[in-house]
């Protein structure tokens, strides 16, 4: 194995969420009197933390707004789709495959709340899967490094062991801050180009090739 830990990002990486992301954020604006929001922005602030994701996404907003457009985003998120969210096609066999060695660690690094990705680690009966994990509302936002670095702390694991994976330059630029290696993948929403000015050490455009790439 490449390397001890592998740090995951969750949305647009782990699970096909993009696109609830999008209409939640857009129903939630016209909500809050914010009025209509592109696709494309909201696509570009997925992996950021949520007040973070408002304030690019609204630059100027007030307090009062941004707390309304925050509650609706996240009723719409969590109640108003109800159909269930999936792993990418390949995604769960990968993860039970870095599970089945002995030594191998495995966390979350997201720009979800910590109350949200405990829902889905429930509905999706996959926080087992994880050693550790940190969000957005706990830490500081991506691209700061912060996450990363609680991270190998509690896993007792030093920056040279491990690799974040993720699908936006908040990813890989959180890890680049830290020195860390970094992989990037294509199916989610930040494009080939722009990722490579992170200079991550290995791009998957399939998910089969990512872990296969993690086995070595």
């Amino acid at each position: 194995m490449r390397y001890r830990l592998a740090i995951f990002d969750w949305d647009g990486t782990l699970m096909d969420s993009i696109e609830r992301i999008v209409s939640s954020m857009q129903a939630a604006s016209r909500e809050a009197g914010w009025g209509e929001m592109e696709a494309g922005a909201i696509r570009n602030i997925i992996g950021l933390g949520l007040p973070e994701a408002i304030a690019t996404l609204c630059p100027g907003i007030d307090g009062e707004r941004a707390e309304l457009l925050r509650a609706r985003y996240a009723y719409h998120f969590v109640e108003g789709d109800t159909g269930p969210m999936r792993f990418y096609p390949g995604v769960e066999a990968g993860l039970a495959r870095l599970r089945g060695r002995a030594d191998q660690r495995l966390a979350v690094a997201t720009g979800k709340s910590r109350r949200g990705l405990d829902r889905i680690f429930r509905e999706s009966a996959s926080g087992g899967w994880f050693h550790a994990s940190r969000t957005a509302d706990e830490t500081r936002s991506k691209p700061h490094p912060r996450m990363l670095e609680e991270l190998l702390v509690e896993l007792d694991v030093e920056v040279g062991e491990a690799v974040m994976i993720g699908d936006t330059e908040y990813d890989l630029e959180m890890a680049r801050a830290l020195g860390m290696d970094r992989v990037a993948v294509t199916w989610g929403v930040h494009a080939p180009a722009r990722l490579s000015a992170s200079r991550p050490v290995f791009t998957a455009e399939a998910v089969p090739d990512l872990f296969d790439w993690l086995h070595g």
